[in-house]
């Protein structure tokens, strides 16, 4: 969830989309556990070598269908990637004709759907396996989750379609700072000329009360709900049902680069939801029951998402379809792009009423395929969970600490 806000996604993403947790909750310590110490390593320590005997239980919870689909499509992100280019696995170097090696290898292997044990073996015997140190060095990692919403909408404004989802706008100016200085490679900021300045661009607020855009934006869609449009940016890509029974797909175009804050830290520190309940769920729910408030919370987050019509489903950093359960929001700065990953954290248990009644574990196995503003450093993590009612439950709910492993072909079974 490419996800937005805060410092959502990167404009390389074309789906921005952190999961509601994710962008609730950034990047703070669950409660009773210390803050991360400031600044993230650097890459080359953000994973750690495993040795073969100290490698996890690599069982998978999902069937492989789902996982030869994240696959093909990091696969094709691979092979259209410069064949010079580096990808680092915490102190070691790969280029992209391994790491494509890697996943072809291992894809192939999938397909002939083998037991747990023979899996284990596979793993052991032909690749190398990393562990994210975390966001405490001793490998914590706090996983979060995402999902693509559906809104009721349409493509006239209408009284009871009232709330624009914009496109980017014209005097919305991105500048890329790794052209003026190598340090600050990859980072990018987002504003627009005043004169002959270059000014923050224009805040939530005064986007949505002000009216700021009029004749800067044509909106694509008008929507019946302005609690579901704040969570469409905060997921960054979703679905609008329109009147005439078609599906509109918007995914993440830009930011107005404002930092983002979090609404549900902002309910907690103002005792109107206990820490220990809070989840968008809960947000939304508030509000709805106190609209009088709705305005002044929702504002408190000047971070705005500007969106585009894509043709199907969201689309990650890497533009390619998400697959639910499957692709994982990471810092790219951190971790290799495309790259196989595995999983260890908790799934919730739903009832019939869309509660949770239990968790249980999630183990996986995902890929790199997507990143985050508020998914920084080695220890922050956000699981894309798709669509529906399930996917709702998972996205709002987990906020779990958990593990996260690296597989890339080891140097000796890529040889021909």
């Amino acid at each position: 969830m490419m996800h937005p806000s805060a410092q959502w996604r990167w404009p390389c993403r074309a789906m921005v989309a952190i999961a509601a947790l994710s962008l609730l909750f950034g990047c703070q310590a669950p409660p009773g556990k210390p803050e991360p110490p400031v600044g993230p390593p650097a890459v080359e320590t953000a994973l750690k070598r495993l040795e073969p005997d100290t490698y996890p239980d690599f069982a998978d919870d999902m069937d492989y269908e789902g996982l030869e689909r994240a696959l093909t499509h990091s696969i094709a992100y691979l092979q259209a990637a410069p064949p010079e280019r580096t990808f680092r696995f915490g102190p070691d170097p790969y280029d992209t004709a391994h790491v494509l090696k890697s996943l072809q290898h291992f894809l192939a292997f999938i397909r002939t759907q083998p037991p747990v044990r023979t899996l284990q073996e596979f793993i052991r015997s032909d690749f190398r396996v990393y562990q994210s140190i975390g966001r405490d060095a001793q490998g914590q990692v706090l996983y979060t989750g995402y999902y693509e919403p559906l809104l009721k909408g349409s493509l006239e404004r209408r009284s009871e379609f009232s709330y624009p989802v914009y496109p980017r706008p014209d005097d919305l100016v991105t500048i890329d700072l790794g052209a003026f200085f190598e340090k600050y490679k990859g980072e990018t900021i987002a504003g627009r000329l005043a004169g002959r300045r270059v000014v923050p661009y224009y805040d939530r607020r005064e986007i949505e009360q002000d009216g700021v855009l009029s004749g800067k934006a044509e909106p694509i869609a008008w929507v019946e709900d302005s609690l579901d449009l704040f969570f469409l940016h905060i997921q960054g890509s979703g679905r609008i049902a329109l009147e005439d029974g078609r599906i509109l797909h918007v995914g993440y175009d830009a930011k107005n680069g404002r930092p983002y804050r979090s609404i549900g830290q902002l309910l907690i520190d103002e005792g109107r939801i206990p820490r220990d309940e809070i989840s968008m769920q809960r947000i939304k729910a508030y509000l709805r029951e106190n609209p009088s408030e709705a305005e002044r919370v929702l504002h408190h987050n000047p971070s705005f998402i500007f969106f585009r019509v894509v043709p199907d489903g969201p689309l990650g950093a890497l533009n390619f379809t998400l697959t639910p359960g499957r692709s994982l929001a990471l810092d790219l700065k951190m971790f290799p792009p495309a790259a196989l990953a595995f999983t260890e954290t908790m799934k919730p248990v739903g009832d019939a009423f869309g509660r949770v009644q239990a968790w249980t574990p999630c183990r996986r196995f995902v890929l790199n395929q997507d990143t985050g503003g508020a998914i920084t450093g080695p220890g922050r993590a956000d699981i894309f969970w798709g669509s529906g009612p399930y996917a709702e439950l998972a996205a709002g709910h987990l906020k779990h600490a958990g593990t996260l492993y690296f597989i890339v072909l080891k140097p000796e079974a890529a040889s021909p």
